[in-house]
């Protein structure tokens, strides 16, 4: 999926980027972190839900989530603290995953 102007410009806010909307490494970096972001969804067995939908909201935070780890992450080292996964990114794809919509190619006749 393509990233709209309307949703790049909501990642660089939940990225704090909006002041370097402009620089070149953040205007290379932000589309590739989002298509990956929604890979790593799919792959996970989350589907990109329907606008407006309650599900919609969940899923866009943890696409927020993805490409802000990987853009703070995006050098070879990491310095500081310990890293771990965020116990709140884990429970809201736990919950998407148990939301997820059965295809109707899953249902019986």
């Amino acid at each position: 999926m393509a990233l709209s102007e309307e949703r790049r410009e909501a990642l660089l806010a939940y990225c704090k980027l909006s002041d370097m909307a402009d620089d070149p490494e953040v205007q290379a970096l932000i589309p590739v972190y989002y298509e990956a972001a929604v890979s790593y969804m799919e792959q996970a067995g989350v589907a990109q839900p329907r606008e407006g939908t309650p599900r919609a909201a969940q899923y866009d935070l943890c696409v927020n989530y993805l490409v802000l780890d990987s853009y703070d992450r995006r050098s070879m080292t990491i310095t500081g603290t310990i890293v771990t996964d965020n116990p709140f990114f884990r429970r809201l794809i736990t919950q998407l995953k148990l939301s997820e919509p059965v295809s109707k190619l899953d249902t019986g006749p």
